[in-house]
């Protein structure tokens, strides 16, 4: 057996730390912009510890472009480096000057500081093939110091001039690189990765219109262009904000969103982990994937990412705004989340905040969690039918809503209908309708019975009815023009027909002569006077089977021309005695045909040459 050392060139580590390390090239701009956020704030926490000795001044990090130069700068006024600790902290690769500021000022505030890998550095070689450091200590009489380095292993450090404190990143940028000189490329990353940085950046100046105290008009004056917010919302205390603070970060943050949310969700925890972020409740739009990836994901106020998948639960994706932890996992360089028993445990409370949040205004202003319900509605179903954990606590403040606008828990609902809409087996039968304008004759049908019908006609309502019917026992949903609804009642007398054998025998061949009984099954009930002729219902179970493929988008085996519909005839209808009066075979065809028609016309399925007939034939008995 023989045992001994891994060797590791450094010479073939370093250009997989400066190609491969990043996912995306423009990260560099957003590391050195937070290492020199870390340098501004150690500078900050050593004045207020009494460490250091030193006016702070003017703490703007600041940003210049020199295309003559084919050059980036990066310059802050923060702590400096002496050419030792150059040596300490950028010639040693993953050295991490954050942790270890930390370790050496004990009780110093960790989330104070954003790098804690060491690393975030050398993603200035994606982009440039040469960078230099110009570096001033706060120390006094400390010497500057000019490190250099062209990408290689090798690098060179010199005493230098500089009249102020602080640190300047100078890259030169490659020639595969230069859009980074371009102001608008810069400006855009800017605003994406540091807009709620701690401290101030400027890139360039910005014209903006101003009036003079005094003057009668407005002047146009050049201003430095400040991009980020320092103190944004989710940072403040909740209790100091009013609803307009709230509109006025959301439109911050989406600025071309046209519609201010329904209401917020302010996050701040900091047991058993730290997690602070505003969520905003949109309008919920029928397309559930399109409202995706709209909640932003930040470390210590550094944006991070949109895709949030693991640590968000699926449903709250529909949500917009910002969350902030230094406690949520993530990869060496800060590009995406690493799976950790913490994300779970974050997911978990973000999800019960959003529950409370809900139930608190739905028992404290049930009128206006009603108003707000149409728009949310979607967002409700998702959650219940996707998270068991959400699902549970939202039992009390799950709405439905019936055709006349209004609003029913699930409990009260099922106390609603028990007494009138019960089947002959004892269970119970809710009626909804996917589609109110559609289908409108079957609802009034069943409002004169006395029946009351849900409305049902949202994007998850028929994955959402599979879930009522597994939650309610002896409670099933079937849609108003299905093939039951005309025996929901226990009656204690069932209407008589008043037809002979012969003549039922004589009406149901007339119909089943023009109907194509491939696709209809022709049935005779003793309905009312006051119920249609002729109606179209089709079995239940069919029904939502063809929906929910229509939902999916499935090449499955039931197509259209698989479809089955009961023709039902209401043998107590005047119109029906008439047509059997009729005496001459060609108007009884022509007057069966007519209420065929007029039965499929109320159920959206009369088109192209049938439905030119039918207008013909309606010209004719005219």
């Amino acid at each position: 057996m023989k045992s001994g050392h891994i060797s590791m060139q450094t010479e073939n580590m370093f250009p997989i730390i400066k190609k491969f390390l990043y996912s995306d090239n423009e990260i560099f701009l957003r590391e050195l912009v937070s290492n020199a956020v870390d340098a501004t704030k150690k500078l900050q926490t050593l004045v207020s510890i009494g460490k250091a000795d030193c006016e702070l001044g003017d703490l703007t990090i600041e940003i210049k472009t020199d295309k003559e130069a084919k050059t980036l700068t990066i310059s802050d006024h923060g702590i400096g480096m002496t050419a030792d600790e150059v040596e300490k902290y950028i010639n040693n690769v993953a050295f991490s000057g954050a942790s270890e500021f930390l370790e050496k000022y004990k009780g110093v505030d960790a989330a104070s500081l954003i790098g804690h890998f060491g690393l975030g550095f050398y993603s200035s070689f994606m982009v440039a093939d040469k960078v230099e450091i110009l570096t001033l200590s706060y120390q006094k009489d400390a010497k500057a110091a000019r490190w250099t380095c062209d990408g290689s292993t090798e690098f060179t450090i010199e005493e230098t001039e500089k009249p102020e404190r602080g640190t300047d990143i100078i890259l030169h940028l490659a020639d595969d690189a230069l859009e980074f000189l371009e102001e608008q490329r810069i400006l855009n990353m800017l605003k994406k990765y540091c807009k709620f940085l701690p401290v101030p950046i400027r890139f360039g100046d910005e014209k903006k219109w101003e009036k003079p105290e005094g003057a009668e008009k407005e002047v146009e004056v050049e201003q430095p262009r400040i991009i980020n917010n320092i103190n944004p919302l989710w940072k403040r205390n909740p209790s100091e904000l009013k609803d307009e603070d709230y509109n006025e970060f959301y439109r911050e943050l989406y600025p071309y969103s046209f519609e201010q949310p329904l209401f917020y969700i302010h996050i701040n925890i900091d047991y058993p982990f730290n997690l602070t972020g505003v969520l905003a409740f949109p309008k919920v739009k029928q397309q559930v994937d399109i409202q995706k990836n709209k909640i932003q994901l930040y470390c210590n106020q550094v944006y991070i990412t949109d895709q949030l998948e693991g640590i968000v639960p699926e449903f709250l994706m529909l949500l917009h705004g910002v969350i902030d932890s230094p406690d949520i996992p993530l990869n060496v360089s800060r590009s995406y989340l690493q799976s950790d028993a913490n994300v779970k445990k974050i997911a978990a409370h973000i999800t019960k905040k959003v529950a409370d949040k809900l139930e608190d205004m739905f028992k404290n202003n049930r009128e206006d969690f009603e108003k707000k319900w149409d728009d949310i509605k979607v967002f409700m179903q998702y959650g219940v039918l996707t998270d068991e954990k959400f699902s549970e606590r939202a039992q009390n403040f799950l709405l439905l809503k019936n055709t006349d606008g209004k609003y029913f828990t699930i409990d009260e609902y099922r106390n609603q209908i028990e007494t009138l809409q019960t089947n002959k087996d004892g269970n119970v039968v809710a009626l909804y309708a996917t589609n109110p304008e559609e289908q409108y004759a079957p609802i009034q049908t069943a409002k004169a019975r006395g029946y009351d019908v849900l409305c049902m006609d949202s994007v998850l309502d028929m994955h959402f009815v599979n879930y009522l019917e597994q939650k309610l026992e002896k409670c099933s949903f079937t849609r108003v023009d299905a093939d039951v609804m005309d025996k929901l009642i226990v009656k204690e007398e069932v209407l008589p027909s008043k037809l002979s054998k012969s003549e039922e025998e004589t009406l149901k061949n007339l119909f089943e002569e023009i109907a194509d009984k491939t696709k209809f099954t022709v049935q005779l009930e003793n309905l009312s006077n006051d119920d249609v002729p002729v109606l179209i219902t089709q079995p239940e179970f069919m029904r939502r089977w063809a929906d929910m493929q229509k939902m999916a988008a499935t090449n499955s085996f039931m197509n259209n021309d698989m479809l089955h519909y009961n023709l039902v005839i209401n043998t107590n209808h005047d119109l029906i005695a008439n047509l059997l009066a009729e005496t001459n075979d060609e108007k009884r065809k022509e007057k069966t045909a007519q209420l065929f028609d007029l039965a499929k016309l109320s159920h959206q399925m009369l088109a192209g040459e049938a439905l030119d007939k039918f207008v013909k034939r309606c010209f004719d008995i005219l």
